[in-house]
């Protein structure tokens, strides 16, 4: 009995996490936020060589929370947007889907969302895991996108 109890619970409380997960596509990119470049990764990183520009990479999963609050409110931001956009190469990969378990192994990923920067050859300047508000992440790309300025 007390397993059926505990059970229902659980199950009551992945329904409630459902309900309040935002509903986003990822295949779309918002209107101000960050506008994700729609290329494989070897031509990510090919476009950031012929940029001179860092690379911002989302590694996410269509069934995270998390992934989808950031989608929604973070990389939506216009402030975030004009800042990435203007300074790296915006790549978003489905770590489950198509070249994404590739590259989710190759980068060693154990969560999602995993947010990784790299420099324009593909070697990882910084890495971290999870969700980040607007300012957090603005932030976070400000402080990269100098320590590049500062390895140049």
């Amino acid at each position: 009995m007390k397993i059926l109890i505990i059970l229902a619970v659980l199950a009551g409380c992945i329904f409630l996490i459902s309900c309040f997960s935002p509903k986003v596509n990822f295949a779309e990119d918002p209107i101000d936020g960050i506008k994700f470049t729609r290329v494989s990764w070897r031509e990510a990183v090919a476009q950031a060589k012929k940029e001179n520009k860092p690379i911002f990479l989302d590694i996410y999963a269509s069934w995270c929370g998390p992934c989808k609050r950031l989608k929604a409110s973070t990389f939506a931001s216009k402030k975030v947007g004009d800042f990435y956009n203007e300074n790296f190469i915006n790549i978003a990969i489905d770590g489950e889907k198509g070249e994404g378990p590739m590259i989710a192994s190759e980068f060693n990923i154990k969560s999602y969302p995993t947010l990784i920067f790299l420099n324009n050859d593909g070697k990882i300047i910084y890495k971290t895991a999870g969700f980040q508000d607007e300012n957090d992440f603005l932030l976070l790309g400000q402080n990269v996108f100098a320590e590049t300025l500062n390895r140049n």
